[in-house]
């Protein structure tokens, strides 16, 4: 019997996090364990995490830094493979996943792989918002031939890559090709991890069955034309980490078209000069940052 590990990383948000472990814990197929990251919170956190102690299967990693989102997943998908876990579920700490989210993932990524006669690196979640939409910040971007499963008759789509709102990583993927990239702190992190899988070892897939809720602020995706004074540290590592990436791990051509959209974005955004001059500092960072991703460690 396989065992799986769901990972939630949480950061100051304590009133939504107990929605997010509740959910976790009442899934149809409940996952052996559940590794919560807290990282560095300082909103009380720790009140809220204190009723999930001594809960069967609950791990608690409470770091004494911040490391981000990227920092937080690289360590709770450590824990979870140190643990022996067959499959790790990760997500954030604003995702309500419904009851069979788990299952259809597992259910949807088995009858994939046997369809298309090989093994495959991650399964994602349809992601909605608040109000049923789809979340506009989470949709994966499909495969050239993205309709083959649904040929087949299955609620199931190919894909590239995908955000970390809800997604199944198998134990071999993490043994063949790391850990996400802690040095990332927060942005592109999911896109690069995600896209380093699929490109060495095939598609992932989205299962259109399992789905989750993003109880986000706004509905919107991640647009340069919205940076503003408040929101420019997130805007920041984003544009380091895929330029780096853009740059290290496609071709310059790549990297010339993200510095012309992050420009256009600007522009129509009307972004102050001085933002404009500060996120580009960060595009021209990212030509000599480009970290490594670590290996997990297994203790068993």
């Amino acid at each position: 019997m396989s065992t799986v590990a769901a990972v939630v990383v949480t950061y100051n948000r304590k009133d939504k996090l107990p929605t997010v472990l509740d959910h976790v814990l009442a899934q149809t197929q409940k996952p052996d364990l559940l590794v919560i990251v807290d990282n560095a919170s300082t909103d009380g956190t720790d009140e809220v995490l204190r009723r999930y102690e001594g809960t069967d299967g609950v791990v608690l990693l409470r770091l004494e830094e911040n490391t981000g989102g990227a920092g937080g997943f690289a360590t709770g998908m450590n824990k979870a493979y140190e643990l022996g876990a067959d499959f790790v579920w990760i997500m954030d700490d604003d995702c309500y996943a419904n009851p069979d989210a788990l299952e259809a993932l597992l259910t949807g990524l088995a009858k994939a792989e046997e369809t298309m006669g090989m093994q495959l690196p991650f399964a994602c979640s349809l992601v909605k918002w608040v109000d049923g939409s789809i979340c506009e910040m989470n949709n994966p971007v499909t495969t050239w031939d993205w309709g083959r499963l649904i040929s087949k008759g299955q609620e199931s789509v190919l894909v590239q890559h995908c955000s970390f709102v809800s997604v199944l990583f198998p134990r071999w993927a993490l043994t063949k090709h790391g850990l996400p990239l802690r040095e990332y702190f927060i942005w592109f992190d999911d896109q690069e991890y995600t896209l380093r899988l699929s490109r060495a070892s095939g598609p992932g897939v989205q299962v259109l069955s399992s789905v989750v809720v993003h109880d986000l602020g706004v509905n919107r995706g991640v647009n340069f034309s919205d940076v503003n004074a408040s929101n420019m540290w997130k805007f920041e590592y984003g544009a380091r980490n895929e330029a780096s990436f853009r740059l290290h791990h496609e071709n310059p051509v790549a990297f010339a078209k993200f510095v012309l959209r992050v420009h256009q974005g600007l522009k129509q955004g009307h972004v102050p000069l001085g933002l404009r001059a500060k996120l580009f500092k960060k595009v021209v960072e990212g030509v000599k940052f480009n970290p490594k991703p670590d290996m997990p460690r297994s203790v068993l």
